[in-house]
């Protein structure tokens, strides 16, 4: 199992190209972050001076959008980036939160994101391709790239078009019992249509933070449970609350009051209290390291091939540490064992 970490893109800019630098030389596979132009800063900028400071790490968003920029920009910025570092990029999308949002646009439809994720695709690798009428290619793109796109999804008819277009899928919740029936909805469409579900890259992404301080932790990571429940909300104000997906992802947004954006991703925020403990021990990974240990090896058993950190709480910098020094090199171990 892969380890990747996901940062927000908060000032000054440097520090995230540190912690990107550290987490590189901790032995994560993957660096990712958040991608909202009104809320942080530019992360295609930070992209560019994280990958000229590492050798290894793959850097992509978690996630980007539609709806933000044109995708044949969204294709050059991936293509520059791949030409200037070697193919070290990878596309998280979806059908956008807070970045459309906080301009008063709502998500895109599935059939936008579907063909986005298409375009992007063929022109990152060189290959021309239909957009807007007309067929447009990167010229100066060299063939034999190819930009892994991973889709994050919720909703049914999303976890559908998931498994007919993704190269991988995007879980924002670490609960194993969730996630084995949200990876076998994605291989089930896979499957449907025509395409080899074990080809399917899972990732499961979660706040994780190391420590014994149990009721502080919760406390630092409860803004997660608030921010998987607004997407939970657009699931349920369209499907209603049963069966669309796993009851135990439903049941406990009906306490919710809306959502502020100013506050979306942040530590101590003031909009989640509706989000019991049982979430957040649910949807995170959090305790000492043999807890996390245990959680991640119940996520590796399901199948999921990475485990994506999000850092955003107020112990980064040893809960890195702790990844680095204690939890992939056992990961590592046990994989090298069974091989």
């Amino acid at each position: 199992m892969d380890i990747g970490v996901v940062f927000q893109c908060d000032p000054p800019a440097s520090t995230v190209v540190d912690l990107a630098v550290e987490a590189e030389a901790a032995g994560f596979s993957h660096v990712w972050t958040f991608d909202s132009h009104l809320l942080w800063q530019e992360p295609f900028v930070i992209y560019s001076r994280i990958l000229a400071r590492t050798s290894t790490v793959v850097v992509g968003p978690m996630v980007t959008n539609p709806g933000t920029r044109d995708w044949t920009v969204t294709a050059s910025l991936f293509a520059t980036l791949n030409e200037m570092y070697g193919d070290r990029t990878i596309c998280g999308i979806g059908r956008g939160d807070s970045a459309l949002r906080t301009l008063g646009y709502p998500p895109t439809t599935l059939k936008e994101l579907g063909e986005c994720v298409h375009v992007i695709r063929e022109l990152v690798a060189g290959r021309p391709v239909a957009y807007r009428g007309n067929e447009v290619r990167l010229p100066w793109v060299e063939p034999g790239t190819e930009l892994p796109m991973w889709v994050a999804a919720y909703g049914p008819k999303a976890l559908a078009l998931t498994g007919e277009v993704g190269d991988g899928y995007i879980l924002q919740l670490a609960d194993p019992d969730i996630a084995a029936w949200m990876i076998s909805t994605v291989r089930l469409a896979a499957e449907k249509a025509g395409r080899d579900p074990a080809a399917i890259k899972f990732c499961v992404a979660a706040p994780a933070y190391v420590g014994d301080d149990l009721a502080h932790q919760r406390e630092q990571t409860r803004w997660f449970g608030g921010m998987v429940g607004n997407h939970v909300a657009d699931i349920v104000a369209r499907y209603g609350a049963s069966g669309a997906v796993p009851q135990a992802l439903t049941d406990y947004i009906e306490g919710r009051r809306g959502y502020d954006y100013s506050q979306h991703g942040k530590a101590g925020n003031t909009h989640t209290a509706f989000v019991p403990d049982e979430i957040v021990d649910r949807f995170c990974v959090l305790g000492p390291v043999e807890s996390h240990l245990a959680k991640l090896r119940a996520l590796r058993d399901l199948g999921v091939d990475q485990f994506a950190v999000y850092l955003q709480h107020d112990d980064k910098e040893h809960t890195l540490a702790a990844y680095g020094e204690r939890i992939i090199p056992a990961l590592r171990a046990e994989h090298a064992a069974t091989r």
